[in-house]
This record gives C-alpha cells, structure tokens and sequence, in this order.
C-alpha cells in the first residue's frame, strides 16, 4: 500500500501520498517522508524525523527522534556473503540510529550496525553490519567503516576512508581523506576461521591523508602519523612519524595535545 491512511481515507500530514509505508511500521505524527520512500514493516520512525525522497527503510529498523535520513539512502540492509567470506552469518539484530543522526544521500547502514547519536554519515557513504559508531561522529563522503569495527565518540573519518572490519577507533580519533587501513597479513591465504586483526587507533590520534596501516597495528594515544605513510610497527604515545615505512621523528608537544583544542 502507499502511505497509510486517516479515518478519512488521506494520507496523515506529512507523509507523501506516494510514499510506500507498510501497515506494521510505527511512524511518528511528526515525522515526514518524502514522496517515493519506503519504510517497511516493524521499522520505527521517532519524532519529527524526516525521512528523504526514494530512502529504502528496512524491517525492524529503529531511527530516533530528529534523525535526518536524505534522499535514496538505504537503512537495515542485509549483507550479501561471499561463499569464502570471514564475516560471521549468523542472523543480525535491527538497525538501531540514536536521536539527531544524519544520513546523507545515497548511504548505505546495514542491519546490526548501531550508531550514537549526532552521528552524521556522509553522501554514499557505508557502515556495514555490527559496525558501531560512537555520538558525533563524522563518516565522510565515500568512507567504508566494515563490519564489526568499533568506532567511538567525536571521530572524524574524512572523505573516501576505508576502516577495516574488527578495526578499533576511540574517541576524539582523526582519520585523514583517503587512509587506508587493513586486517589481513595473508591477503585471503589462511585457514578458514582464523581471526582477522584490524589496527587499533587510541584516543586522540590523528592519521593523515593517505597514509596505509598494516594488520594489527597499533597508534598510540595522542599520536601523529604523517600524510602518506605506511604504518608497519606499532606507534607509542603521543610519537610522531612519517616515510615508508614510517618513522618516529618527534613527541607530540605539549601544546598541541587535544585538551588545548577543544
């Protein structure tokens, strides 16, 4: 059916006529949707979220209170496994958005994922399943946060970044355009089951356009990677490094730790 209607056979305020909402989706008096979208059975939309033009809600979805969802984003879908593929298959819970997420156009957040509040997620941007992102997060443009990562609080993932599956971001992280981060030493040659090992990036580090970080690695607390390198070592506290492979250089100083930033 399209929108569902009133007593008096309309559709209820807000809710384009050419929307498609099905009979057992729980959508808020306030909330707006935007003609060509569709929200599926069991999918909840909080109040005064607003829902864009050609957005596909799946079921079982929950999007809070305030969330701004753009035009033809995709939220709950299902991953799609390869037959060789590490990701685990057992069934996932629904999509769960805290109050005031943005989800710009074009995204894609698969099902078992959830997202704090605040959280924007850029224009074709994915988060894959059992993906977890921290309140006021930014995903950038084209970013790909793979499923399982753990990203915290107050992240910054610049456009076209890639953060790996089982990779571990905390809060108050920035991730230049274009970082590259990977889990897999083998590149696909180990026994089935095997763990993979995405790095793990401490509090307050900042990564650089481009740079490249190995299986496993790990960046330590207010640390510093430079533009372009390639991370092949654990880095400490608060060090400073560049090249190929990359290098310490310096400490972090004093005065540009987080505390005098924010």
């Amino acid at each position: 059916m399209s929108a569902r209607p009133d007593a008096a056979g309309a559709a209820p305020a807000g809710i384009s006529s050419s929307a498609h909402v099905a009979r057992g989706a729980r959508v808020a008096s306030d909330a707006s949707v935007a003609p060509g979208a569709v929200i599926h059975d069991g999918a909840g939309i909080g109040a005064g979220a607003g829902i864009g033009a050609g957005a596909v809600i799946h079921p079982g979805t929950e999007v809070g209170a305030g969330c701004v969802i753009e035009d033809c984003a995709v939220l709950g879908k299902q991953p799609r496994l390869r037959a060789g593929s590490s990701a685990p298959r057992d069934a996932l819970d629904p999509l769960v958005l805290g109050d005031g997420v943005t989800v710009c156009c074009g995204a894609v957040v698969y099902a078992g994922a959830i997202i704090g509040a605040g959280v924007i997620i850029g224009d074709q941007a994915q988060v894959r399943e059992r993906a977890r992102i921290g309140e006021q997060t930014v995903v950038g443009r084209g970013s790909s946060v793979d499923f399982g990562a753990a990203v915290g609080a107050r992240v910054l993932i610049q456009t076209g970044v890639y953060v790996t599956g089982g990779s571990v971001v905390e809060d108050d992280v920035f991730i230049g355009p274009g970082v590259v981060t990977t889990n897999d030493s083998t590149m696909g040659r180990h026994p089935r089951g095997e763990a993979l090992r995405g790095p793990v990036l401490r509090r307050a580090c900042r990564v650089g356009g481009g740079a490249v970080l190995v299986p496993g690695v790990v960046i330590g607390e207010e640390a510093f990677v430079a533009a372009g390198a390639v991370v092949t070592r654990d880095v400490g506290p608060r060090e400073v490094v560049w090249g190929v492979p990359a290098r310490v250089i310096r400490r972090v100083s004093d005065e540009d730790l987080l505390e005098r930033w924010r």
